[in-house]
C-alpha cells in the first residue's frame, strides 16, 4: 500500500492537482448561487401566495357582507365557504413561506461559508504551489550540484593553468634573450668605439713623438693599429710611463 501511495506520488503533479482542486472549488460558486436563488425564489414566490390569499379573504368577507345586507343568503352562504378554503389556503402557505425565509437563509449562510472556505483554501493552495516550486528549484538545483563533478573540472583548471604558465615562461624567455642580444650588441657597440678612440688617441700620441712617418696614410695607420692592437697597448702604457716621467723632470 505504501509503494503504490508512493508511485502515485511520482505520477501526480502536485501543483496540477492543487490547481484543479481550486478550478472545482470555484467551479461549484455558479451551482450554489443557482441553488440559493431557487430557493430564496420559493420564498418569494410563497410570499406572494400569501399576499394574494390576504386579500382574497379581506375580499370575500366584504362580499359576504354585502350579500347579508341584501337578503341573499344563499350568495352570502356561498361566498362563506370560498372564505373557509381561501383562509385555510392562507395559512398553509404563511408556514409555508416561513420555512421557505428559513431555508433562504440558511442557503445563504451555506453558500456564503463556502465561498469563504474555498477563498482559505485557495490561499492554503497558492502557498503549497508556491512550496513545490521551490522544492523543484530545489531539486533541480540540487541535481545539477551532483551532475557537476568537482574534481573533474579541477584537473582541467590545473591543466590549463600550466599551459598557460609554460606559456608565460616561454614568452618571458624569448623576451630575455631578444634583450639580452640587444645589450650585448649595445655593449659590443660601446666596447669597439672605445676601442677606436683609445687607437685614435695612440696614434696622435706617436705622431706627436714623431714614431709615424709623415707619409703614412691615416687609413694605413688605422689597419696597423688595429692588427697590432696588443702590442699598442703595451707601447701606450710605456708612453704613459715616459710622459708621466718627464713631466716630473725641470725645464
Amino acid at each position: 500500500m505504501a509503494n503504490t501511495g508512493a508511485a502515485l506520488d511520482r505520477i501526480e503533479n502536485p501543483e496540477l492537482v492543487l490547481q484543479q482542486t481550486i478550478r472545482d472549488m470555484r467551479d461549484r460558486v455558479p451551482e450554489l448561487n443557482n441553488s440559493v436563488a431557487q430557493v430564496m425564489a420559493t420564498e418569494r414566490l410563497l410570499l406572494k401566495q400569501k399576499e394574494n390569499l390576504s386579500s382574497q379573504v379581506v375580499d370575500l368577507d366584504s362580499k359576504i357582507k354585502a350579500s347579508v345586507k341584501m337578503g341573499r343568503d344563499d350568495i352570502a352562504t356561498a361566498y362563506i365557504g370560498q372564505l373557509q378554503q381561501a383562509q385555510m389556503d392562507l395559512e398553509r402557505t404563511s408556514v409555508q413561506s416561513e420555512h421557505a425565509g428559513v431555508a433562504s437563509k440558511q442557503a445563504l449562510k451555506a453558500r456564503d461559508n463556502y465561498v469563504l472556505n474555498m477563498k482559505k483554501r485557495t490561499a492554503e493552495a497558492m502557498q503549497l504551489i508556491s512550496a513545490s516550486k521551490q522544492a523543484k528549484l530545489q531539486e533541480q538545483l540540487a541535481q545539477t550540484m551532483d551532475t557537476f563533478n568537482i574534481g573533474d573540472d579541477s584537473s582541467t583548471f590545473n591543466e590549463m593553468r600550466e599551459k598557460i604558465d609554460r606559456r608565460v615562461a616561454a614568452a618571458e624567455a624569448k623576451l630575455q634573450l631578444g634583450s639580452s642580444s640587444v645589450d650585448s650588441q649595445m655593449q659590443d657597440i660601446e666596447r669597439e668605439a672605445m676601442d677606436i678612440q683609445l687607437q685614435d688617441k695612440l696614434l696622435e700620441y706617436k705622431q706627436s713623438m714623431g714614431m709615424l712617418g709623415s707619409g703614412t696614410p691615416a687609413a694605413a695607420r688605422q689597419i696597423e693599429a688595429g692588427s697590432n692592437s696588443d702590442k699598442e697597448a703595451d707601447l701606450l702604457d710605456e708612453v704613459i710611463v715616459n710622459e708621466a716621467g718627464n713631466t716630473g723632470k725641470p725645464n
